[in-house]
Formats: structure tokens, C-alpha cells, sequence
């Protein structure tokens, strides 16, 4: 069974680039970190936080995403990735705060939820849907 710890806190900083900004306004000044970009990086984060909190041949999928982008954060800025552990529901659904931080301001924030999962089990569970 997992180890879980409410109140453990994870983070992880990223650099916006052309990689992960948008480009459809079409000015190079107005390229800033994209919404779903920003909704990875948090749930990657999320994950880190916990995955070494889990057995083996276990990991988590996301399940649900509830946040606010809050402001821009233009290319070449760092971002500061907050997670933590809120709460666990039913021994497999485990909850989130997270956080967007940028180098003059709060970029977004909101809550996370992923669920815990056998790996092989969820990998023969897909194989099934396939045929």
C-alpha cells in the first residue's frame, strides 16, 4: 500500500520557451507560457511528489484539474512549480494544491486530483478496450 504523507510538498522550476508558449498572436513579445503548458507542469509535479511514495508497479494517472491562469509569464522566465499532497480519498485518489510562480507574480493556481494505479492491471485493462 502507498505511504502517503498530507502536507508533503514538491516543486519543480521550468524555463518558458518557444517550446512551450503560445504563438498565435503572432508578436514575438507576446509569446507567454500557454494554459496547457502550464496545467502539465503542474501535474507533472504532482506526480514526482508522489510517485516515490508509491509500491512498486505503481503509478498515477490525473483525474481531475481545477485551476486559474492567473497571469503571463513572457518567454525567457523562470517558473517555480509548487505541489502538495491535500488529502487521499478511498486509498487511491490522491489530492492537490498546486501553484504557478513567477518571477514577479502568481501565475496560477488551483487543485489536482490523480488516482493510483496498477500499472499492469491499467496497461491490460487498455489492451482490452483495444480489441
Amino acid at each position: 500500500m502507498a505511504n502517503l504523507t498530507i502536507g508533503a510538498k514538491g516543486e519543480r522550476t521550468v524555463l518558458v520557451t518557444s517550446d512551450i508558449a503560445i504563438s498565435f498572436l503572432g508578436l514575438e513579445n507576446a509569446r507567454v507560457l500557454s494554459t496547457p503548458e502550464m496545467i502539465r507542469a503542474m501535474e507533472q509535479t504532482c506526480r514526482d511528489l508522489v510517485l516515490p511514495m508509491l509500491d512498486a508497479g505503481h503509478d498515477t494517472v490525473g483525474t481531475h484539474v481545477n485551476v486559474a491562469h492567473l497571469a503571463a509569464a513572457p518567454m525567457g522566465t523562470a517558473v517555480r512549480f509548487e505541489a502538495e499532497i491535500t488529502g487521499v480519498l478511498d486509498g487511491r485518489r490522491v489530492q492537490f494544491r498546486v501553484a504557478a510562480i513567477g518571477e514577479k507574480d502568481r501565475i496560477g493556481e488551483g487543485t489536482h486530483e490523480r488516482t493510483i494505479i496498477n500499472v499492469a492491471k491499467f496497461a491490460a485493462k487498455m489492451a482490452a478496450k483495444k480489441a
